[in-house]
């Protein structure tokens, strides 16, 4: 459903832009020029280099969505088989985390789970974890109403590492808080990981498997800023997630996306986004 680090053999090349030439810890691991896609939905994916980073964090514009109306899911005929969502995590002991928003259905003013899906709701994935004997988990907020994020609102996201183990998620925005701590046996404060911040359309069904045509598409996402928590001296310190300290992904290709970004937006992590299945 969500886009991991799995590889296929397609690799994924993006417009070399400026950088905005910001500064470096002693020591910190620069990022990798490129990475390779993981076949089964259109994602923007920003992801660190491998060091001791101990989470990631972000200020976000949540999209609008325009949904292609043939792509209707055929076994739950109110939804659509695209699915818009934002959302962070990484990989750290190798246990891949994909965690923070995902378009979602709700329970009505009644109490009734509606037929379609109508806000953004928190969920946190993991997969299994053979050193702590975990096994895959996805789970999703609680369905009430203050737990729901709507198009166009302003949310805080971050996702970082409390304790050995234990990572938590907080969303904060729009008079509205969700946290919760989640346990993934491979994030440690000794250990090194990658983080990630992605804006997707993800496809019923579809993981790993080439992107199915759609005119969906998704505009008017701004990350205002962005950042990562580093280990230092013991403590987490958040740090800007400028444009020296990531890979830039557009999968599967770059024409499906429209990014605009500034030297002044890159060096606070910052970028408009905007993902059409149909091509720009």
């Amino acid at each position: 459903m969500f886009s991991c680090s799995k590889k296929n053999s397609n690799s994924n090349t993006t417009p070399v832009l400026p950088s905005s030439q910001n500064s470096f810890y002693v020591g910190e691991v620069k990022p990798a020029a490129t990475k390779s896609c993981f076949a089964g939905a259109y994602y923007r994916k920003l992801v660190s280099s491998v060091d001791t980073w101990g989470g990631i964090g972000g200020r976000v514009v949540l999209p609008t969505i325009v949904f292609d109306p043939a792509r209707i899911n055929p076994a739950k005929p109110a939804q659509f088989l695209d699915n818009p969502s934002v959302y962070m995590g990484g990989n750290m002991g190798n246990q891949e985390t994909d965690i923070g928003l995902t378009w979602e259905v709700i329970r009505d003013e009644n109490g009734a789970v509606t037929a379609d899906r109508r806000a953004f709701r928190p969920f946190l994935r993991r997969t299994a974890h053979g050193g702590s004997g975990q096994v895959a988990l996805y789970e999703n907020a609680p369905a009430e109403a203050s737990y729901y994020w709507y198009q166009g609102e302003e949310v805080l996201m971050s996702v970082k590492i409390i304790a050995n183990g234990i990572l938590r998620l907080s969303i904060e925005g729009a008079g509205k808080k969700f946290e919760k701590d989640f346990e993934a046996g491979g994030y440690t404060f000794a250990g090194k990981g990658e983080f990630k911040r992605v804006n997707a359309i993800d496809q019923v069904a579809n993981e790993g498997k080439p992107v199915q045509a759609t005119k969906t598409k998704v505009v008017g996402a701004e990350w205002k800023s962005s950042f990562l928590y580093r280990m230092v001296n013991g403590t987490l310190v958040e740090t800007p997630f400028h444009d020296g300290r990531y890979t830039d992904m557009r999968c599967p290709n770059t024409n499906y996306f429209s990014i605009f970004s500034t030297l002044e937006n890159r060096a606070k992590g910052g970028e408009k986004i905007e993902i059409y299945g149909a091509g720009y």
